[in-house]
């Protein structure tokens, strides 16, 4: 009985430790925490779970690399545990700083770094794309689509390659128009610029354009509502910002990333390497909603259910741009 009693005790022990050792922290990328896309949807993320388990967390919002590798650095020190590193920009600072904390658990979105104590978790963003290029192109009245990036990086390529390909699956004669903001982290947060570019290419015949910008984006979704036309969304389902004009939203689950890095840290089952999220796994798709439901045909939606489950299946491979840094679209 008194073996019992004293292994209760040691188990008690072990189970507040764990839980005194679990203090999530999460670092946004540069944008800004509400820019209605990427880290937004990362914020929703944590709030969900702090909802569900009471749990709290501190979260960052760095304006520049500097601030976001100093606050990473600050969320470890102070033994916040696990630190999720929300964009490609804080590749080098988990490489740096996670070596000097090894027993903390680091997550890093974006981007892949190969570390005992670092879990990778990318995205195939490519698909997702495929997906609204072909209702882009199914919905172009002109057969000219566009795509406005943010930062010019093979990332965000990913994004326009996999579009490009799904609109030449719907119309192997489309014009695919494509930009990208800056090469700077400026790039995801200049709507302005977003919408110039977005106003060049209308001129240009394209009525449906693909934003892959961050809160830059959001000056393509405005540009296209100016002028009667149709845009896309990302990251986060944007349908709502522009009612009729939103075509639909390529959604990243940015969100489902976050939340469960943090549970699976505060259950114990923190697992290094790399975490892959597609179609399949429900980590990248489209947004219908009761905003965009008038503007999708029966035909539209057919067509993308059977791209969906052609890539899921494997018959529809969609090209990947971060394998080669080529587009063949």
């Amino acid at each position: 009985m008194k073996k019992t009693i004293l292994s209760l005790i040691a188990l008690t022990a072990m189970s507040t430790t764990a839980l005194a050792d679990f203090k999530p922290a999460l670092v946004y990328g540069t944008g800004g925490k509400f820019d209605k896309s990427f880290n937004e949807s990362a914020y929703n993320g944590a709030e969900k779970f702090k909802a569900d388990t009471g749990v709290e967390y501190r979260d960052f919002e760095p304006t520049g690399d500097a601030q976001g590798e100093q606050a990473i650095l600050n969320f470890a020190s102070m033994g916040f545990n696990p630190v999720v590193a929300l964009s490609f920009a804080w590749k080098s600072a988990v490489e740096k700083i996670a070596p000097q904390f090894p027993d903390t658990e680091f997550y890093i979105v974006d981007d892949v770094i190969e570390a005992p104590n670092v879990q990778s978790v990318v995205f195939k963003e490519e698909q997702g794309s495929y997906l609204v290029g072909l209702l882009a192109a199914m919905k172009s009245e002109t057969g000219t689509v566009g795509f406005v990036g943010g930062m010019d990086i093979p990332l965000i390529h990913k994004f326009g390659c996999g579009y490009a390909q799904g609109a030449k699956a719907a119309n192997s004669d489309a014009t695919i128009l494509r930009n990208f903001v800056g090469t700077t982290g400026a790039a995801w947060n200049d709507p302005v610029t977003a919408g110039e570019l977005t106003k060049n290419q209308m001129d240009q015949g394209a009525d449906v354009i693909y934003a892959a910008a961050g809160a830059s984006g959001l000056g393509v979704l405005q540009a296209a509502a100016d002028a009667e036309k149709y845009s896309i969304g990302v990251d986060s389902n944007q349908n709502y910002v522009h009612p009729g004009s939103v075509l639909t939203s390529m959604v990243k689950r940015v969100d489902n990333a976050v939340y469960d890095a943090f549970k699976a840290s505060q259950d114990g089952k923190f697992e290094a390497g790399i975490n892959s999220l597609g179609v399949a796994d429900n980590g990248v798709g489209w947004a219908y909603d009761e905003y965009n439901k008038p503007l999708i045909t029966e035909d539209m939606l057919a067509a993308v259910e059977k791209a969906k489950e052609g890539i899921v299946s494997g018959e529809i491979e969609v090209h990947d741009y971060s394998v080669d840094n080529t587009c063949p679209y």
